[in-house]
């Protein structure tokens, strides 16, 4: 008897920041076009605005029904992947969201939970991610902008809602089209992508987290 495929959510931003366009979506639409083997891949656009962007991330949940939920978002100026490890209650913009929003020092979920760590292997999925030739690393901070509010919303909504399906977020670089005309890191949309199949089978099959050095000293 076969075994049937993993339903696996992934979800990008739409471009911000005057930016063209976001390369967390063009790394998802790529992920849920050619999935890794094992996998049936939906992938959704949420926008970069505060509130909308956890609602929308629900309704994506309760129309998928995925078991594995990988929310992906732009870190321009990292050079790697990045796996985040913690997500904290707390909005603070250092700019507007695409609605004009700017909340500063505000709860993303009131009365929440200080911090949510990722339901995911990260150091796994991180190795996973350089076994297949990607740069990537574990990060301890997913910020503190629209990226942050949905990966603490994935979070809020698996340990009230969703206990049954394990989740997480990781941070992409620019794509070469958005660094251009300045010298700041960036990776192709391909490879982001083959970055993200590896990280999500790694997300599916361990089961316990590898042990290595993951850390940082600031």
């Amino acid at each position: 008897m076969s075994t049937l495929p993993t339903r696996v959510l992934v979800t990008g931003f739409e471009p911000f920041d005057g930016e063209h366009a976001n390369p967390s979506w063009e790394a998802a639409r790529r992920v849920a076009q050619h999935p890794p083997p094992g996998t049936n891949v939906t992938a959704v656009q949420i926008s970069c605005v505060f509130g909308a962007a956890i609602d929308e991330l629900r309704d994506a949940i309760e129309a998928q029904s995925p078991e594995l939920v990988l929310c992906i978002g732009q870190a321009g100026g990292r050079p790697d992947l990045t796996v985040e490890r913690v997500a904290i209650n707390v909005d603070d913009a250092r700019i507007p969201d695409n609605a004009g929003r700017q909340p500063v020092d505000e709860p993303v979920v009131q009365a929440g939970p200080a911090a949510y760590f990722s339901s995911l292997p990260v150091k796994a999925c991180v190795a996973a991610a350089r076994k297949a030739g990607v740069p990537a690393s574990v990060s301890q901070t997913a910020g503190t902008f629209v990226c942050n509010h949905l990966f603490y919303g994935l979070a809020h909504l698996i340990a009230t809602q969703h206990p049954g399906i394990r989740g997480g977020f990781v941070h992409v670089p620019y794509v070469p089209a958005q660094v251009a005309h300045r010298a700041v890191p960036s990776m192709a949309a391909d490879d982001i992508a083959t970055g993200l199949r590896a990280i999500l089978v790694a997300a599916r099959d361990t089961v316990t987290d590898i042990r290595e050095t993951g850390g940082a000293t600031h």
